[in-house]
């Protein structure tokens, strides 16, 4: 591993005191960060490493989402316009269902090239219920920084063939576990997958939290308080809100991240507070699917952790973390006024805060001594529009104005995965073309 540094007009680090250096460099030395200053001209040109200019560029950290469903890429624009539980039962789990192992493969891997080439550096990828190691060997390939798990389904009123018994569903995590937690040299985590309440017997929930504790730094990832229609069915089966429920069974903890959190009562937020809980907060696919809007202020005021995950390409329809910054800011303006989700904020929560929700931001998720060099090079020369920035408006840009076309280079781990555009593992285009032939193939197999 080559050891370089890396210059720029901007670095933003993303640490606690929101630093932003000027014309300063990142070095890094066997992809951890070993300093952060001004080099002077005799510095550089005695380093014994390579020295990257990325003058007219800002540096920023990998985005982290906390929520991504890469079995699903290849549905993007064919799950169009319904609500929750009709999209699962028309479209979504018949077309998981279809899955084959190559299917699947292209689909994480169509996901896989959005995520890097707009910036996302970690991700939590639900999985599926078949094929599962596909997912973990794809995500190892790419050299992305993942958690990622088997999605665990023991009951299912909306599509009976899309399930497994509660013993063989256990069986197959743990040693999906015991195979890929921490693999790639620690790029890989396992997060335990359960889909949500509907789909999992209760012994299911409780057994999955218990095995969680083998593998030291897992994560246990669900689905909670989506959609009106879901929780309506949670309390014919429980008599108990979503969380209230999770709650009743012990699986609430600093080591669970529960997707969408959309309505919640006080006692909920409550309960998230009180036992630690991670939110993650996926805009575009709340709004699409006419879920609703997370109180997303109120949890920050109460102390609660949230995180950024566009979720799956078919209720997105795009990947991309640009966007979702742009959204969640935007949707709590009109109810908390224009001073809230500022541009700042929202940024750390596609960063620094997903770090934390993942129990990795001793790591990642900012641009500090001591941590991987996972970040991304920004190009504003490639807005639509010229723009003059400086550290007084660069989040505004990247949040407001930005999208994936500034993204110029992306390291993961201190290794390019994105060069001037492109991907440095495997060839995009050829990844798009053969994922357009498998979907058709898929189609028949309905």
């Amino acid at each position: 591993m080559t050891d370089r540094i890396l210059l720029a007009d901007y670095i933003v680090s993303a640490d606690e005191k929101g630093t932003i250096y000027k014309d300063c460099g990142i070095e890094i030395t066997n992809g951890i960060i070993t300093n952060i200053k001004k080099f002077t001209v005799d510095e550089l040109r005695l380093f014994g490493g390579e020295v990257e200019d990325y003058s007219g560029q800002v540096i920023i950290p990998g985005f982290i989402q906390t929520h991504i469903h890469l079995c699903q890429t290849l549905f993007r624009g064919f799950a169009d316009d319904l609500q929750l539980l009709d999209w699962l039962q028309k479209r979504i789990f018949p077309f998981e269902n279809a899955h084959n192992r190559k299917s699947l493969r292209l689909s994480a891997s169509l996901g896989i090239c959005e995520l890097l080439l707009s910036g996302t550096t970690t991700i939590m990828d639900m999985g599926t219920l078949r094929h599962q190691e596909v997912i973990f060997n794809t995500l190892i390939k790419s050299g992305i920084r993942a958690f990622a798990g088997k999605c665990m389904i023991d009951q299912n009123d909306l599509l009976p063939e899309f399930k497994s018994t509660t013993e063989k569903e256990l069986d197959e995590t743990y040693h999906l576990a015991e195979q890929f937690h921490n693999s790639n040299n620690g790029l890989i985590k396992y997060a335990f997958a359960p889909r949500f309440v509907l789909s999992c017997s209760e012994k299911l929930l409780k057994k999955t939290k218990e095995m969680m504790s083998l593998f030291e730094g897992s994560l246990y990832h669900t689905h909670a308080s989506e959609n009106k229609n879901e929780i309506e069915v949670v309390r014919h089966m429980h008599n108990k809100e979503n969380i209230e429920y999770f709650d009743s069974i012990g699986v609430l903890d600093k080591n669970t991240v529960l997707a969408h959190c959309i309505h919640l009562n006080e006692s909920e937020i409550d309960i998230l507070k009180e036992k630690d809980v991670r939110v993650a907060h996926c805009p575009s696919s709340n709004l699409k699917l006419g879920s609703g809007i997370a109180p997303i202020p109120t949890y920050l005021k109460k102390g609660i952790n949230v995180s950024i995950g566009a979720d799956g390409a078919p209720c997105n329809n795009n990947l991309d973390m640009f966007k979702e910054m742009h959204l969640a800011s935007l949707i709590q303006k009109p109810v908390h006024g224009p001073t809230s989700m500022d541009a700042e904020t929202t940024f750390r929560l596609a960063t620094i805060e997903g770090a934390k929700a993942l129990h990795i931001d001793n790591i990642t998720g900012s641009l500090e001594v001591g941590k991987k060099a996972d970040l991304v090079c920004l190009n504003f020369y490639e807005c639509d529009q010229p723009v003059y920035y400086d550290e007084n408006n660069i989040y505004s840009l990247i949040v407001y104005s930005g999208n994936k076309n500034l993204v110029e280079s992306v390291m993961v781990d201190g290794k390019w995965l994105v060069e001037g555009g492109f991907m440095t593992r495997g060839d995009e285009f050829e990844i798009y073309n053969d994922a357009s032939i498998e979907y058709k193939k898929l189609l028949k197999r309905l």
